[in-house]
């Protein structure tokens, strides 16, 4: 491992790995063994966990690398990684790697997380369980489905649409853009992926996949996705409307925004006058004439041609340079 880490790296760097911990006693130790010589600081975060992880670990990990701290209230699987990214740039880390604890990441992955950041290519990387086809037959089908339905909603709400899998939690940050990103706003709990790609956005920072197989063992996940779809959905709307509000209008405004704002007003007309030109006509029983229906289904034509135009614009803009090279 320690042979693969330095191919990885292209000059020495400050790692840390932060593994939020609610409920992984049984895995926790596993994970920690694989963890590589990278590493320098690795901050388990007892989550105000019922099983108290942090004296599991305590007892039972001897890696001198390992840091302990914990929540006196549950904070989610985000606060949680919160508390560790802020001791991880206390200690001066270069480069924040977060692991779940109950072994459905492979802590030996870790070198190919770090080396698009340290090579400055990218300034955040996170993990692609859909790469390969055949990584997709060991993922329970009603998990499939709900993060194919979860993934395409976030590339929406976070302009991120070259990536996959964005609510992979496996992830590594630089940590000049980590100390840019307002962690007190940040969703503390399952909504914390893609919330912090929301984040990443607005700040124009660059991310790259990192093709992973997920393992599905005898783990219980504490995520039900029926308890938090409408959560998710809510949330991702919000997003949507604020990325767009601060990327096309605050922050920057182009023939994309003239694009958007022109097709929904054609696509409002449209359909409200259609709307209400079909209901007279139910009511009188009289028929409208050629001239009304093109008067309502033109604009409703360009509007959707518009947005069109604005989507495919959405769907190419992503920054070039890291962020963290231009920090």
């Amino acid at each position: 491992m320690e042979e693969n880490s330095k191919s990885c790296l292209d000059a020495p760097v400050a790692v840390a790995v932060v593994i939020p911990c609610y409920k992984v006693t049984q895995h926790i130790c596993e994970v920690l063994c694989k963890i590589g010589a990278e590493v320098k600081h690795i901050y388990c975060v007892d989550d105000c966990c019922p099983e108290d992880s942090g004296k599991y670990i305590e007892t039972h990990c001897r890696d001198a690398r390992v840091t302990v701290l914990y929540n006196s209230r549950n904070l989610g699987v985000g606060g949680a990684t919160m508390v560790g990214y802020r001791r991880a740039l206390q200690d001066s880390a270069q480069i924040v790697v977060k692991v779940d604890g109950d072994g459905q990441m492979d802590p030996a992955l870790i070198p190919r997380f770090i080396k698009p950041i340290s090579a400055e290519r990218a300034d955040y990387t996170k993990g692609n369980r859909f790469f390969k086809a055949e990584s997709l037959r060991s993922m329970p089908a009603a998990r499939l489905l709900g993060n194919a339905v979860l993934s395409f909603i976030a590339k929406l709400s976070t302009g991120y649409w070259q990536i996959v899998d964005p609510t992979n939690g496996y992830t590594a940050i630089h940590a000049r853009v980590l100390e840019q990103l307002p962690m007190d706003k940040i969703s503390s709990r399952y909504f914390f992926e893609s919330d912090m790609l929301f984040r990443l956005n607005t700040l124009g920072a660059i991310i790259e996949d990192i093709p992973m197989d997920a393992v599905y063992g005898d783990e219980r996940s504490n995520l039900k996705i029926h308890k938090i779809i409408g959560e998710f959905l809510f949330k991702h709307i919000v997003n949507f409307v604020k990325r767009i509000l601060y990327n096309y209008f605050l922050r920057n405004f182009s023939i994309a925004s003239v694009e958007l704002v022109a097709g929904l007003l054609l696509l409002g007309f449209g359909s409200i006058f259609g709307a209400f030109k079909w209901m007279e006509s139910i009511s009188t029983g009289v028929p409208v004439t050629a001239g009304t229906a093109m008067l309502a289904s033109l604009p409703v034509l360009l509007g959707i041609q518009l947005l069109l135009s604005f989507l495919a614009y959405d769907t190419r803009s992503w920054p070039q340079a890291p962020l963290h090279k231009r920090l």
